[in-house]
């Protein structure tokens, strides 16, 4: 029930949804792989580094 509960946060709904729909346009040869990579790549960084920082956050909590 946990991971259901954290699979559809919506930041990771818009990560998601985002990802598909740049696949698809890539796919049909609508943007190149050059905006596919540069849009990937800032989503999938943004997403981690937001991830990164809580799991810090929450690490630092518990030494304390």
């Amino acid at each position: 029930m946990e991971f259901l509960k954290n699979l559809f946060q919506i930041k990771k709904i818009i990560a998601l949804l985002t990802t598909i729909v740049f696949c698809f346009l890539s796919i049909k040869g609508l943007i190149s792989s050059t905006e596919f990579l540069s849009v990937f790549t800032l989503i999938i960084g943004f997403y981690f580094g937001q991830s990164s920082a809580r799991q810090a956050i929450k690490e630092n909590n518990r030494e304390e």
